[in-house]
């Protein structure tokens, strides 16, 4: 089983991840190099409480840094090759037309 003992570590970022409001932080901090929960919620149509549990628990998972400046909160990616993992469902979930 020692083959496969990087698969613990990958199910783990995947549930850290498997969410619509998460998914949509991802690509929104694909794109902008870093945001404010502000920023994120107006982006997103999401309220601020939801959002901060979100962003609260994907911070702890590794997935997202967190840089504050004042009252705010900054927030980005830990690593941009969680992008490769978002672009390749989104492509295995669209149709072969």
């Amino acid at each position: 089983m020692k083959e496969f003992s990087h698969m613990e570590d990958a199910a783990y970022m995947l549930k850290a991840i498997a969410h619509n409001t998460r998914l949509c932080i991802i690509s929104l901090l694909a794109k902008n190099d870093e945001l404010n929960v502000t920023e994120i919620s107006e982006k997103l149509q999401c309220e601020q409480s939801l959002l901060s549990h979100h962003l609260t628990n994907m911070r702890a998972r590794g997935v997202l840094n967190c840089r504050k400046e004042g009252k705010n909160c900054f927030y980005s990616l830990k690593n941009k090759k969680i992008t490769k993992i978002l672009d390749c469902i989104v492509q295995s979930c669209q149709s072969d037309e």
